[in-house]
């Protein structure tokens, strides 16, 4: 699956933003996503997951939310009370939904095949 990352852009702190990510070439249900964010000289970090039919959240960063319109291909990240330390690259991934013993293995990069390019969010005081 082909992943596209948008939504990312300057806003002020206390603002909220909404990041979208668009799959295509497979049946987008089939698969849990994730969004990971990067900020400059730091290691990628789990932000939160979602459940291929969009059932459940897994450990979803707090003032934030996922949420998926599996009609549109799409999942969503909705970042509120933005913060300077939240500004970072923002990526969308994907991994076909199987059987998961431990949860916490969602938080794991190596948990999902597919990636976006990445939206950029920048916070400013």
């Amino acid at each position: 699956v082909q992943l596209q990352a948008s939504g990312g852009g300057l806003v002020q702190a206390g603002d909220s933003l909404r990041l979208s990510c668009v799959a295509s070439g497979g049946t987008f249900s089939h698969y849990d996503m994730a969004w990971f964010r990067q900020a400059q000289g730091k290691e990628r970090e789990f932000v939160g997951a979602i459940s291929g039919n969009g059932d459940s959240t897994y450990y979803v960063k707090y003032p934030f939310d996922i949420s998926r319109d599996n009609a549109k291909n799409t999942v969503f990240l909705q970042l509120n009370e933005l913060k300077p330390e939240d500004m970072a690259v923002y990526y969308c991934a994907a991994r076909l939904s199987t059987f998961i013993d431990d949860y916490g293995r969602l938080k794991m990069e190596r948990e999902y095949g597919s990636w976006g390019q990445g939206t950029v969010v920048t916070v400013s005081s």
